[in-house]
């Protein structure tokens, strides 16, 4: 047996463990370590009848960002501004809990169970959902499913460009119609099929669209710059990072603290944060998510732009022949 295959074959032995090492921290460690950080709640109504329910937020440092509203009109208009995912309102009755399960059903849960504690014994505390999950998702599961085939279908695309030598402009059209289609088809299946987003369909096909064009655009780029190699540092880039730190499936300020912020800066926790926006909560918030979605797209593409110049330009690249001259007639 020749040295070469045998080197080989160690190498595949050592990397397969590295590799389900790897994956393994990145999908379970987040979702071990979910707890509260920041997450930011409301307390609503006079200052004396609200400064129990903000100390009862303030027992654990650091859980909650607890914000201050005049009533209850003004802390439900700011869970529809996706200000905050709830508040609590002061009422003669007793404190009356308003959720957005659209938001985050983990965090709506986590505030039932966080201000039923609170309350005094044989207090019943009435819960209102201003912002619900529809009814083909009551728990807002398959929303949170949706990140990983969008990650995926991206990478696919930006391989295939790669791997099919598409440069330049057929590289960029490739790019945008497999997104474009991909949206369309995304936007049909979960839409109008599964029914578990219920928000402007238009609006969240180009939700879709943006998504795969951020992912393919940025495993293209890299596969424009560093060849082969790219493709496998775009995908670990998206699917074993920004995929389990996009918070989709729970929220972001539930992840531990340092990477929860940092998956929202990556297109699957863009993406996740965008469609929650349009699905459920009419474009409320969703400037920062799409600006950071375009933000990769155009970079990747920029990219994709700069690999096939370079490639254009590269030393031994057999150039066209000069045009003959057709000799003079004669006389």
């Amino acid at each position: 047996m020749s040295a070469t295959p045998t080197r080989r074959m160690i190498g595949v032995v050592l990397l397969i463990p590295l590799i389900a090492a790897l994956a393994l921290t990145a999908f379970a460690w987040p979702a071990a370590r979910v707890a509260p950080h920041e997450v930011p709640v409301g307390v609503a109504g006079p200052a004396s009848a609200t400064e129990r329910l903000q100390q009862g937020f303030e027992r654990e440092p650091d859980a909650f960002d607890v914000h201050r509203y005049d009533d209850e009109a003004a802390a439900r208009k700011a869970i529809e501004n996706r200000d905050v995912y709830g508040a609590v309102v002061a009422t003669a009755q007793g404190p009356h809990l308003l959720t957005a399960s659209a938001g985050s059903p983990v965090v709506a849960q986590l505030l039932r169970e966080a201000v039923t504690a609170q309350a005094p014994e044989g207090t019943d505390v009435q819960v209102t959902d201003v912002v619900a999950t529809p009814a083909g998702d009551p728990r807002g599961s398959a929303l949170g499913a949706s990140m990983l085939p969008l990650a995926l279908a991206g990478v696919a695309t930006g391989a295939l460009v790669s791997l099919l030598a598409l440069r330049g402009i057929r590289a960029v059209g490739a790019l945008f119609g497999a997104a474009a289609l991909a949206g369309l088809t995304a936007t049909a299946l979960a839409h109008n099929w599964l029914e578990v987003i219920a928000g402007n369909w238009w609006a969240e096909a180009g939700v879709f669209a943006l998504a795969v064009l951020a992912v393919g655009g940025t495993v293209a780029g890299l596969a424009a710059l560093l060849g082969r190699p790219g493709i496998g540092l775009g995908a670990m880039l998206m699917v074993l990072v920004g995929n389990p730190l996009s918070g989709v499936s729970s929220a972001p300020e539930l992840l531990p603290e340092s990477v929860g912020a940092l998956g929202q800066w990556l297109p699957p926790g863009a993406s996740g944060s965008l469609l929650r926006s349009v699905a459920y909560f009419e474009g409320n918030a969703a400037f920062t998510p799409a600006l950071t979605l375009a933000i990769w797209a155009v970079l990747g593409l920029a990219a994709v732009a700069v690999g096939a110049r370079r490639s254009d330009a590269a030393p031994g690249k057999p150039e066209a022949p000069a045009p003959t001259k057709e000799p003079a007639p004669v006389g």
